[in-house]
């Protein structure tokens, strides 16, 4: 075997290692990136729960609030001598019940369309993932097969320079 065909084998096999290294690499940015995005879910995840929670603890907490104006209202009334079981008085502890009542459902709501939000990003982060190590997948695949094709193409190279398989100009059709 002359230098030239072991420099053009070396140049091969480099070449093939190369296309193989990069398929790895691509491979592992795709699972870091799926990692990354696995992890960003989680947080939407917890954020989500969060949200609920917020919303749980400020509608109790209103809800305490309500509780008590509406005493202010019967101490108040009863301080005044008005029977706070019937007529005005119980119409304005009645309207001041209703609109504490739809406060605190505006409330419930309000964090459960935020969490929602946050369980979006997280199924969106989920499938970014996915895609992303499926991308790294294709990208080593990509890359065995251009090594393969490379290995092909290169000995099929130096085979028809050294045993002169080159087609002539006269076989050409």
């Amino acid at each position: 075997m002359g230098l030239g065909t072991t420099l053009a084998l070396v140049g091969l096999g480099v070449s093939i290692y190369g296309q193989l290294k990069g398929g790895s690499a691509a491979k592992k940015v795709g699972e870091s990136q799926g990692a990354r995005e696995e992890f960003n879910a989680a947080q939407a995840e917890l954020q989500a729960a969060d949200a609920l929670s917020r919303g749980r603890e400020e509608e109790s907490r209103f809800r305490t609030q309500v509780r008590g104006l509406i005493g202010s209202q019967r101490a108040g009334f009863a301080g005044q001598n008005v029977d706070v079981g019937s007529g005005s008085a119980a119409d304005v502890q009645a309207d001041a019940a209703r609109l504490g009542a739809l406060d605190a459902l505006q409330i419930r709501n309000n964090a459960a369309r935020e969490a929602r939000g946050f369980d979006a990003e997280a199924t969106d982060r989920r499938m970014a993932a996915d895609i992303a190590r499926r991308g790294g997948g294709a990208a080593q695949s990509a890359a065995r097969w251009g090594a393969a094709t490379t290995a092909l193409s290169g000995t099929s190279s130096l085979l028809m320079n050294r045993y002169g398989w080159a087609r002539s100009p006269s076989r050409a059709a």
